[in-house]
């Protein structure tokens, strides 16, 4: 079993971007962030329901696929659900539709309770507040000797790492600069002299480093 977090990020280190507007909630620079990974046929295939087997292979792809497997349990934060946004919804179901991608219990930190929400697929989102240690506890139990990934966000994923709890992290290093937004390294300094450091460069031109605690 391996603790396993995996981000999207710039060269300068960002993993959220900051030009929303309500005309386009998502912003130019988070398609051009995550261009990569959402090109790739596992993409494709699991999270948008797509079969058509339409989709970028190689380095990328590989990657994507890695991101699902082996994963018994996830936990991730309120933002990443939604509930920042969404936060006087009670109807609010996450991002994901009927099909979340997940496939197994994910583990959503907050400080407002809600009932779990259980999906056909094996999807489960329950919600709790808890202590990375905490959080991780439970994880690994749901988990029953598979993977458990931190999904994000990159607060989320730099609060396991500062708590030592993080055996696999793997950047995807997009070639672009944002100069905004929750950098993953703040807070991190020296981090590497306790990894095992290894890089890979797609075909995208995305650079895939990943950090394995020693």
């Amino acid at each position: 079993m391996a603790v396993r977090a995996d981000l999207n990020v710039s060269l300068d280190g960002s993993a959220t971007t900051t030009d929303q507007t309500p005309e386009n909630p998502f912003g130019d620079d988070w398609g051009r962030l995550v261009h990569a990974y959402t090109a790739t046929r596992t993409f494709r295939e699991r999270v948008l329901g797509d079969t058509s087997g339409e989709g970028t292979t190689g380095v990328d792809e590989r990657y994507a696929r890695d991101y699902f497997e082996e994963v018994g349990a996830e936990i991730m934060g309120a933002g990443m659900f939604g509930l920042h946004q969404h936060a006087d919804d009670p109807d609010w179901r996450g991002w994901w539709g009927d099909e979340p991608p997940f496939r197994v219990p994910v583990y959503v930190l907050t400080h407002t309770p809600r009932a779990s929400i259980e999906f056909a697929n094996g999807t489960v989102f329950h919600f709790i507040e808890a202590t990375p240690e905490e959080a991780l506890a439970l994880a690994v139990e749901a988990a029953s000797g598979g993977d458990v990934r931190i999904g994000g966000g990159v607060d989320v994923v730099r609060q396991f790492l500062r708590a030592g709890l993080i055996d696999r992290l793997h950047l995807a290093v997009a070639p672009l600069v944002i100069g905004s937004g929750e950098r993953i390294w703040d807070g991190l300094r020296g981090i590497e002299q306790n990894h095992d450091v290894r890089s890979e460069v797609a075909e995208s031109g995305v650079v895939h480093v990943t950090f394995t605690r020693r």
